[in-house]
């Protein structure tokens, strides 16, 4: 079964990938104590949703981040390293911090993260992990299960 949800592109980019889902704020700065080198296993333990699953490659679907201002460059930092998320996929407007790191990452490195906000609760509430998330230049994501 395949559902579209239609939100506004931030960072364009067509990608089809693996949900990751976080029904709580992501903190970058928390999620990343131990990126290395094309791998993330997320550290943060206030997230019961991704604490100890690997957020590298994946549609990660939240509502939005959270924590500090040093959210935008740890999202960077991430991308340098090949470590970052393979898409970001946000059911509320996304932040000025998450914006500004998946900016910088598209274009300071090769790792482009497509970026797509405002798609609803209904979207966090329906997608799951581990389902196929098709993203769309246009902010069309289909999820298929």
């Amino acid at each position: 079964m395949e559902k579209i949800f239609k939100g506004r592109t931030v960072i364009p980019g067509e990608v089809t990938l693996q949900a990751l889902v976080s029904h709580g704020g992501f903190n970058t700065l928390a999620s990343y104590k131990d990126c290395k080198e094309g791998k993330n296993i997320c550290t943060d333990q206030n997230n019961k949703d991704l604490y100890g699953k690997s957020t590298v490659g994946v549609a990660l679907c939240l509502p939005q981040t959270i924590g500090s201002t040093t959210g935008g460059m740890v999202l960077f930092n991430a991308a340098v390293i090949n470590c970052n998320p393979g898409a970001l996929l946000f059911s509320n407007p996304i932040d000025s911090l998450a914006a500004a790191g998946a900016i910088l990452a598209s274009v300071w490195t090769p790792n482009n993260i497509p970026t797509v906000d405002g798609l609803g609760e209904e979207f966090l509430n329906y997608v799951k992990d581990g389902m196929t998330i098709q993203i769309k230049n246009d902010g069309s994501v289909i999820v298929t299960d």
